[in-house]
Formats: structure tokens, C-alpha cells, sequence
């Protein structure tokens, strides 16, 4: 008898034939002897339209107040899918993530996952329960619900399999697995049996929306394997893991793109040490992620400085920098100075991932071959062991992604 963690997300989810169609699969592994334990994410749109209703009332309402709100889709998702489960004439019971005993940070709306209680789940399983979990939430020290922000439904599930010693997590989507580039976008992409946890993370990272990365990061730290598969097609999907068999040919995992970014350019800054150290600096006291940094050659004692941060915090990064940067800097007596800051938001990053890269060389100048074949401009690079990737324009991403797919995977 093995222990199972399954996560369905709100398309699988979305209206009441889905969630029958989701009580049959959780039902089949129920009935070939396994313990089963379900994340279920909010019903299709009903964050969104949650979002709305309180935006109608107060555009400026408290993160507290939202987390108390948000809490309910989850808990809608739930309590459906027993009543769903019950009618197929199987034990079941639903539960909120406060009452399974997960206790996050404090942080409402990206409150992390601090200890899981395991306890009310197993005294649940030891009764031959199937357990439905509500996913995306938490309790903290004040006794309040909170959520876990983005992809908080996959971190759910990974910290339950965790907790509970789980053999398996199985997170289904509407995607049968992990593809070399989106399927939806790339027709020849090709789905991955096996992939590591390292590559996969740098795929979350870079925008593949299969898995978030905070999950991905718990899956690695404590060894326990997911399967990514489709609630939809029944077919076999991707097994994430700390190792694979390394095929040849395959050096190249994916091919990842993120349109979610801006470029801004500091223009103009002194050229001397210290510089860089008191710009990321005051970004990093904001919690604004920077990922590529260009800096240029000094000319006439200035220089510029250009990086990527997510598309959300352009404008706290620019205020940071135009408004507070010179209030900050001059606590240490020496003002930050710049001529000006360049912003473009038109941008997008374009990667590819491969654990055997690192062994290969070539793989970077093949794909700035594919994207001059296809007549693309690289404005920024970054490399790392397993990834290579590049800034362009916005409007030539898929152009990019589906020549650089062609080149690695003809």
C-alpha cells in the first residue's frame, strides 16, 4: 500500500463535470489500495473574480482582509469535491489548510510554509479516508489565514508528501507533462519522461508554468519526486527527480520564454568600486529581484549598468533608484549618481535549459546561430552551468523560440 499526494489545479477543477471527472481518478487510486491525500486549487477564475469583487469595494483593502477572502476558493474546491466523492459512495473529508496544522511566516499573500502538522491527516488516513486538502493556505502565529502566493497549491502538495513521507506527488494540469517548449505554441515540442530537479527549477524560474519554483526548490531539498500529468489525457507524464539518464542527443532539456520582464538602465553612474554594490543593494533592501546584469566598459570616469527585474516591480524599482536612492546612499556619505534611467518594458527573455550543457560546448553560439537565421537581436546575455539566456524584443518571442526549438531539436 503506498501513500499518495495528488494536486489538481482549477482547470482541472473548473465546473461541476471536471470535478467528477477528478473524483473518478481520485477514487482509481483509492480502490487499488493506495492512501490518498488531495490538494485541490480555486475553482477556474474564482480568485480572479474574488479579486474583483474586492476591488469594487476597496481597491486598497488590507493584505489580512485579502487572505481571508482568497481562503474561500479553495475551500469551495474542497467541499465540493467530497460531496462529489461521497455520492460515488467513498469515505472522504475535506479540510483547510489551518486544520491539517500548516503554519506559515506571517507574510499575508506570500506567507511561507514554516513546520506542517501531519497529524490530523493520518488520524483521518487511519480511518481509510481519502483526504482533501485545501491548497494555497495557511495559519500563522496570530491565528490568522494566509496564503502562499503564487503556485502555492503545488508547494502545498510537495510539503504534505513531505510531511506525510509520501512514495509519490502527483501534480495534474492541463498538460500531459513537461515539454521542450509549450506544445501550445511550439507543435513539434516534445514531451520529457524524466527530468532533474535542477533543470526543472531553472524551466519554473524562466516561465515554463508547469510547476512553480518554490515547489520545485522543496521537492529537491528533501528528495521527493513528482510526476507532472494531464487530469484530461490519462497518459503517462514527466517524473521530476535528482537524477536522470543522460541520452547524448539530449543535452538540451527545454526551451523556456518569460515576457513578464522589464529592462532598466542606469545611465550615466560613476565609474568607481563600490558602484554596483550600492545599486543592488537598495533593490535588494525592496526585495526586487534582478536577474541580468550587463555593465559597460567605463568611458570618461561613468558607466552604465543594465538589468532585468520581474515585469511587477518595474515601478518599485524605478522609484527605489529616481526617489529614494540618493536618501539611502547618503547615510554612507556618497550619493548615488546617475544622468538618467532607461526603461523598456517591450522586452522578453528567451532560455535554454540542459543539465548536459556544462559538458557540451557550442550550445550558446547554436542558439545565437538559430536567432540570427531568424534575423532576432540579442540585447543582454547571462549564462550560468545549465542555462543560457538572452533579452530581445518582445514581439519576436515565439519567432525565437520556435527557431532556437528547431536548431536544438530537429
Amino acid at each position: 500500500m503506498a501513500l499518495i499526494v495528488q494536486k489538481f489545479g482549477g482547470s482541472s477543477v473548473a465546473n461541476a463535470e471536471r470535478i467528477l471527472h477528478v473524483a473518478e481518478i481520485i477514487t482509481n487510486t483509492f480502490k487499488k489500495g493506495n492512501q490518498v491525500v488531495v490538494v485541490l486549487s480555486a475553482q477556474g477564475d474564482t480568485t480572479d473574480e474574488l479579486l474583483e469583487k474586492a476591488a469594487e469595494l476597496n481597491p486598497a483593502a488590507s493584505r489580512r482582509e485579502m487572505d481571508m477572502l482568497l481562503n474561500t476558493g479553495e475551500q469551495m474546491s474542497i467541499a465540493l469535491m467530497a460531496m462529489a466523492i461521497e455520492k460515488l459512495g467513498f469515505p472522504v473529508v475535506s479540510l483547510t489548510g489551518w486544520q491539517v496544522g500548516m503554519e506559515t511566516t506571517a507574510a499575508y499573500g506570500a506567507a511561507r510554509i514554516k513546520r506542517v502538522s501531519g497529524t490530523r491527516i493520518q488520524e483521518e488516513l487511519d480511518q481509510h479516508k481519502i483526504v482533501l486538502v485545501a491548497g494555497f493556505q495557511g495559519i500563522n502565529k496570530y491565528g490568522d489565514v494566509t496564503t502562499l502566493g503564487r503556485g502555492g497549491s503545488d508547494t502545498t502538495a510537495v510539503a504534505l508528501a513531505v510531511a506525510l513521507r509520501a512514495d509519490l506527488c502527483q501534480i495534474y494540469t492541463d498538460v500531459d507533462g513537461v515539454y521542450t517548449a509549450d506544445p501550445r505554441k511550439v507543435p513539434n515540442a516534445r514531451k520529457i519522461e524524466e527530468i532533474t530537479f535542477d533543470e526543472m527549477l531553472e524551466l519554473a524560474s524562466l516561465g515554463a508554468q508547469v510547476l512553480h519554483n518554490r515547489s520545485v526548490e522543496m521537492a529537491k531539498r528533501y528528495n521527493m519526486n513528482i510526476e507532472v500529468l494531464s487530469s484530461f489525457t490519462g497518459a503517462p507524464g514527466t517524473i521530476v527527480k535528482e537524477a536522470v539518464k543522460q541520452v547524448e542527443k539530449t543535452y538540451i532539456s527545454g526551451v523556456a520564454q518569460d515576457k513578464n520582464v522589464a529592462r532598466l538602465a542606469l545611465v550615466g553612474l560613476k565609474d568607481i568600486p563600490g558602484v554596483a554594490f550600492k545599486v543592488f543593494n537598495l533593490l535588494a533592501r525592496e526585495k526586487v529581484n534582478v536577474d541580468i546584469i550587463l555593465q559597460s566598459i567605463g568611458r570618461a570616469d561613468s558607466k552604465d549598468i543594465s538589468f532585468t527585474v520581474p515585469l511587477a516591480d518595474k515601478d518599485t524599482a524605478l522609484e527605489i533608484l529616481q526617489e529614494k536612492a540618493y536618501h539611502i546612499i547618503k547615510e554612507n556619505q556618497d550619493a548615488l549618481g546617475f544622468d538618467h534611467v532607461d526603461i523598456n518594458q517591450d522586452v522578453a527573455k528567451v532560455s535554454v535549459v540542459g543539465g548536459g550543457m556544462v559538458d557540451n560546448p557550442g550550445v550558446a553560439a547554436t542558439m545565437f546561430e538559430a536567432l540570427y537565421e531568424a534575423h532576432i537581436n540579442i540585447m543582454m546575455i547571462s549564462t550560468s552551468e545549465i542555462k543560457v539566456s538572452v533579452l530581445i524584443d518582445k514581439e519576436d518571442t515565439d519567432r525565437a523560440v520556435a527557431a532556437i526549438h528547431a536548431k536544438f531539436f530537429a
